[in-house]
């Protein structure tokens, strides 16, 4: 064998081995080709074709959570937000962006909240929830739970 014919056998291999995609359970890929969505790979073994098609998110079905801190009158609301995707070819457009929706809404339905010196953690954190909800729901996520902490 020469060694112009090893390397093609070299490269042919190394494209084989690329093309071959593993999506764990609980996952699911984001196929992009060219900038724009192709498709979505549920958990399982799929073939992508190397050098056209890339993986832009790895989507977790789970669940995540994103801790915040927002102004609410004199003080601070720290607290975390318990999420996850319903419907991933929905999320997939968002999903760079969903720390800082979930952010600017949790902001917004506390800014929204009238300002006490007593409050009641377990409303708030329902309402807040709501109020994500609200965005959310339509891009394909959900928010499951909303611990806050008044500082």
């Amino acid at each position: 064998m020469t060694m112009l014919s090893t390397l093609i056998v070299a490269l042919l291999a190394v494209l084989l081995a690329s093309a071959v995609r593993r999506v764990p359970e609980g996952l699911v890929y984001s196929v992009y080709r060219h900038g724009k969505p192709r498709r979505l790979l549920p958990a399982g073994t799929h073939l992508v074709l190397p050098l056209l098609d890339r993986v832009a998110h790895k989507i977790n079905l789970s669940g995540q959570t994103l801790q915040l801190q927002a102004p609410m009158g004199p003080r601070d609301v720290r607290g975390t937000v318990y999420w996850q995707v319903l419907e991933p070819e929905r999320a997939d457009a968002v999903f760079e962006q969903v720390d800082q929706l979930i952010r600017h809404g949790a902001q917004a339905a506390l800014r929204d909240e009238p300002a006490a010196e007593a409050i009641d953690r377990r409303d708030l954190g329902a309402r807040v929830k709501q109020s994500l909800n609200h965005v959310l729901r339509e891009r394909g996520m959900m928010v499951t739970r909303v611990d806050l902490d008044a500082a």
